[in-house]
């Protein structure tokens, strides 16, 4: 089952679509990843679901992506009496650590570590930002602030402090616990939620150990300004537009995808831009123009990946969702501009034998009546940097390894096929062009680029290429068996 676009989509699963038949339509309605939200479910219904999605994966034949997304440390108030309270514009208000119902003078906060991190002046957001609170003055237990937005403030709800970097640690226990479980699973990439250094990304790492790669989430002040050192230390990227647009003033989004986005491509690491991109077709059947066009502008700007969230895990219209983002992302790929676009941004730092390879097979594609860029890889990063070179042909990535390929399914353009392991190059020539000959991306007289590495299976090696016919007999000079 071949695409039609390069983007990949994203779906995540929930009440909406926890069915084997619910979720083998998305994947045929062009679902690549699915995503299993650690914050809603428990781990039987995390379980049956990532067994749903395999069963799919083993009746269709190809592989499948499954992104867990942990839920991170998340900061809350305490209750009230009579479970909300109404906060005035002026007035002053106290966060304290005593375990008793609020009011409309103060309200518990279960956490500690935060108390220790304020300082005067800083910003305290209620309920995705709807209430804003300045601190006038702050000790190891408390914080007076004066009301700038005020609202109704509900029990528990979260709490951002854009401000400062908190002293917590990105996974919670509950995070801890999940991975393992997700890790035992068998899930490809973990996305984790609330990075705001490197080290979140190694601590993960460590837990991980090789059975999933990182994805970090930017969605904190603190990750943008260390972004650099987060991507370099993941393996892919979120654009985690929610938290963002809370913490940060919602016009330095855009801004900051744009940049998050191209920083991704650069390096030839995976990005997902996600949050709210069809938010309104959780309870519509059609979406917005505007929605249209922030989805289009996503694709436009080279990224991996685009993700639904509500609309697809508890929407009444998930099939439609993934139908129309399927739809919007295959017209604004055949536009003139979105080539235009793309190659305008081609400036990866090429610095070994692997990179002028898979430049020199993008230029190849692009010169010659080339059908498809063939790669065989064992770690799968030979397939990331043909994706960033973002060629005008399908990438279909080679591989024995079914980790490998499903990794690399989230990547932009990226077929993925488990295949028999080679030991010669034109039996993995031959490979190659039954792969694409099977995935209907050529016909027996069509031609095909083949890189691979010398020897094979060993990671990283890449350094041959060959412009192969797709009719086998001219590979040997005799009929192929």
């Amino acid at each position: 089952m071949r695409r039609h676009r390069n983007v990949k989509i994203v779906a995540t699963l929930g009440p909406a679509s926890e069915d084997y038949d619910t979720v083998r339509a998305l994947f045929e309605a062009g679902a690549d990843v699915f995503r299993l939200n650690m914050s809603h479910g428990g781990h039987d219904e995390i379980r049956a679901r990532h067994n749903i999605i395999r069963d799919i994966e083993r009746d269709t034949g190809r592989p499948i992506c499954i992104l867990a997304d942990l839920q991170g440390p998340k900061l809350r108030c305490g209750t009230f009496e009579g479970d909300e309270a109404e906060l005035e514009e002026g007035q002053p208000f106290r966060f304290d650590l005593t375990d008793e119902p609020g009011n409309a003078t103060r309200v518990q906060l279960p956490h500690p570590e935060i108390f220790e991190a304020l300082e005067r002046g800083a910003t305290i957001l209620v309920d995705d930002g709807k209430l804003r609170l300045k601190v006038e003055a702050c000790g190891p237990d408390f914080a007076d602030c004066s009301v700038v937005t005020g609202g109704t403030i509900k029990n528990r709800k979260g709490v951002n402090v854009p401000d400062v970097v908190l002293p917590l640690a990105a996974l919670s226990e509950k995070d801890r616990k999940d991975l393992e479980f997700v890790c035992d699973l068998g899930v490809d990439w973990l996305a984790l939620s609330f990075v705001q250094r490197a080290a979140d990304v190694e601590e993960a790492r460590g837990l991980a150990k090789g059975r999933a790669a990182i994805l970090s989430k930017i969605e904190k002040p603190a990750a943008v300004d260390a972004f650099d050192e987060i991507l370099a230390a993941s393996d892919g990227i979120m654009v985690a537009r929610g938290d963002l647009g809370v913490e940060l003033p919602v016009q330095a989004v855009p801004p900051i995808q744009k940049k998050l986005t191209r920083a991704c491509r650069m390096v030839g690491k995976p990005c997902i831009v996600a949050t709210q991109m069809l938010e309104s077709m959780v309870e519509s059947p059609m979406p917005t123009r505007a929605e249209v066009s922030d989805v289009a502008t996503a694709i436009y700007e080279g990224t991996d990946a685009i993700m639904l969230s509500a609309e697809s895990a508890a929407g009444q219209y998930p099939l439609e969702a993934v139908s129309t983002m399927n739809a919007v992302a295959e017209q604004v790929e055949a536009n003139d501009p979105y080539r235009e676009i793309i190659e305008a941004q081609r400036d990866a730092q090429k610095s070994s034998t692997t990179d002028a390879i898979v430049s020199a097979a993008r230029e190849i594609a692009e010169t010659t009546d080339v059908k498809a860029i063939c790669v065989f890889s064992h770690s799968g990063s030979t397939a990331l940097k043909v994706a960033r070179e973002r060629p005008r042909v399908p990438i279909i990535a080679l591989t024995p390894f079914d980790a490998t390929a499903r990794r690399a399914v989230l990547s932009w353009g990226t077929h993925a096929v488990v295949t028999q392991p080679v030991e010669r190059f034109k039996f993995a020539v031959v490979s190659a062009v039954r792969a694409a000959k099977h995935a209907g991306f050529a016909e027996a007289e069509d031609q095909v680029v083949v890189t691979a590495g010398i020897p094979f299976n060993v990671a990283g090696s890449t350094n041959i290429l060959r412009v192969a016919p797709c009719d086998e007999r001219l590979i040997f000079g005799a009929e192929v068996d």
